[in-house]
């Protein structure tokens, strides 16, 4: 199930995405930001959960 947010973004950005969609690399923008969305959570996901674990044994 997907869940619906609103995010704004500099007309530049929104201007990139809309470029990668006609240009083929992504289907639509909402995939396109799905994907960064992936990417973010692989190269940081690890680290807050974590740095979550740490604050909680701290208690």
């Amino acid at each position: 199930m997907m869940k619906r947010i609103t995010i704004r973004l500099p007309q530049q950005q929104v201007e990139m995405l809309e470029q990668m969609v006609e240009a083929g690399e992504f289907p639509t923008t909402s995939e396109a930001v799905r994907d960064a969305v992936r990417v973010l959570i692989e190269r940081r996901g690890n680290r807050v959960l974590r740095d979550k674990d740490q604050v909680s044994f701290k208690v």
